[in-house]
């Protein structure tokens, strides 16, 4: 028998909780601040509970990735789905090759949102950060512990390796949190909504490039309770050209722009 009074029953595996609060979706879409006719791809959009308040607030160019192919199903039998042009990508996104991504927005710039699953939020950041450019914002809800993590500033406790990669390209944003009661079947966890938008081309360096700079920064928080000074050397850095001061701090006290210059003093 079927616990969830839905159409889609959730999947444990896929770490899926369907929000049922049209508030909070209508609230989530109205947070998207790229303009009307910016491709939006959608992670995990279930039943639609948050593309439809996209549709409202004037989207005219919506596409979705969906792993479970319950949801695939449903949204092909609906006729809002059909009569609004939204195109549906069914499989795995983690798995998407350059080929794939080049499908999306036929190969411009987009925004991604969603009402993300806590099991890849992690990898959903990583893959946007290897997009680059191509990506001008990423709005959505993630598990209000990854929510903070993302804009948590230096010297707090959340401060680390996401903090760092996502704000070096993005200014992110926390915007509200959402209880477990908004959710079925509720998480054990709340929620937290986040809106990262693309910094202009002219306030990213161009020294040191993303991958140096992603190496620098694991490498520092990987061994976190090490002065940078010990934490570099056992990953086998070069750190005789970077001041003595900052070889004596751990990596939660350096600012974006500080990791930025100790990346480009090392590589």
């Amino acid at each position: 028998m079927r616990k969830h009074a839905g159409p889609v029953q959730p999947k444990k595996h896929l770490g899926q909780h369907f929000l049922k609060d049209t508030s909070i979706a209508e609230r989530i879409a109205g947070s998207v601040s790229t303009p009307p006719e910016q491709t939006l791809l959608e992670i995990g959009p279930g039943t639609g509970a948050l593309t439809r308040p996209l549709l409202e607030t004037g989207r005219t160019s919506i596409e979705v990735v969906e792993i479970d192919r319950e949801s695939v199903s449903y949204l092909n039998t609906q006729d809002w789905v059909h009569a609004n042009r939204i195109v549906i990508h069914e499989g795995d996104m983690l798995k998407w090759g350059p080929g794939d991504w080049e499908r999306v927005a036929t190969g411009q710039p987009f925004a991604i949102v969603g009402n993300f699953p806590y099991n890849i939020s992690s990898q959903i950041m990583f893959r946007a950060l290897d997009l680059g450019e191509r990506i001008v914002e990423l709005t959505g809800m993630f598990q209000k512990e990854v929510a903070e993590r993302i804009c948590a500033l230096p010297g707090n406790k959340s401060y680390g390796i996401l903090s760092v990669l996502m704000q070096a390209h993005f200014d992110c944003t926390y915007l509200f949190t959402v209880a477990e009661t908004a959710f079925d079947p509720p998480p054990k966890v709340k929620s937290g909504v986040i809106r990262c938008l693309r910094k202009p081309s002219g306030q990213i360096p161009a020294s040191p490039t993303p991958a140096q700079l992603s190496r620098v920064v694991k490498a520092a928080f990987n061994q976190r309770r090490k002065t940078l000074r010990n934490a570099l050397r056992s990953a086998g850095y070069d750190i005789s050209a970077v001041p003595t001061e900052t070889l004596g701090l751990r990596a939660e006290a350096l600012s974006v722009t500080e990791f930025q210059e100790l990346a480009r003093l090392v590589s």
